[in-house]
């Protein structure tokens, strides 16, 4: 499988949306999203899923957004790019019952819950873990992998990541991300199987 070929959506809000993200997110978050994108619709693909591949698009590019200085706010970071996300896909046009399972995909990205929701909300939870922790790594092919991380590089993300999850946990201490990290989240993201 060549990486390059995987399909992105290229409709109007697709293409806003890459727009968004690369202008408020520094390069690490940015291709973290799209990795976890590209490993969303490996497992969907390897699961004969049926979903919608816009919308599957739309969570995984966006589901940081709450991490960012511009949508940063009294919320837990989940919940701030969620609503972030469902204002800006309104805003884009996007019908308000597509701009729901973006914004319920991105709150529950960090929940098991999400787990047992629809295909499009349960894969931005399993590619956004699967790039931050390795999970399931073991169902990508080592050659596929390895053009993953040549065409979108890590630049350091364990680390950086681990930093802005230590500064969400600082600025909301009753967070889920504080709660995980009391609980040694950090030693999944700093272990997982990658060269950085």
């Amino acid at each position: 499988m060549n990486v390059l070929a995987i399909p992105f959506p290229d409709s109007a809000v697709a293409l806003a949306a890459n727009q968004l993200v690369l202008e408020v997110s520094p390069p690490f978050l940015y291709y973290h999203c799209v990795r976890s994108y590209i490993f969303a619709h490996l497992l969907g693909s390897r699961e004969r899923l049926h979903y919608d591949q816009e919308l599957l698009y739309l969570g995984a590019l966006l589901h940081d957004l709450g991490l960012t200085e511009r949508f940063d706010d009294i919320h837990p970071f989940e919940i701030a790019g969620a609503n972030a996300a469902r204002t800006f896909l309104l805003q884009q046009e996007l019908p308000a019952e597509k701009a729901e399972v973006v914004h319920r995909a991105i709150a529950l990205h960090l929940s098991v819950e999400a787990r047992q929701q629809r295909p499009e909300i349960a894969l931005v939870h399993f590619g956004a873990i699967m790039d931050a922790r390795g999970y399931r790594l073991e169902d990508v092919p080592g050659e596929v992998l390895h053009q993953i991380l040549e065409t979108y590089p890590r630049l350091g993300f364990k680390q950086a990541f681990a930093e802005a999850m230590m500064a969400e946990a600082r600025k909301k201490p009753t967070s889920a991300v504080a709660m995980a990290i009391r609980n040694g989240a950090l030693d999944g993201l700093l272990q997982a199987p990658f060269p950085d």
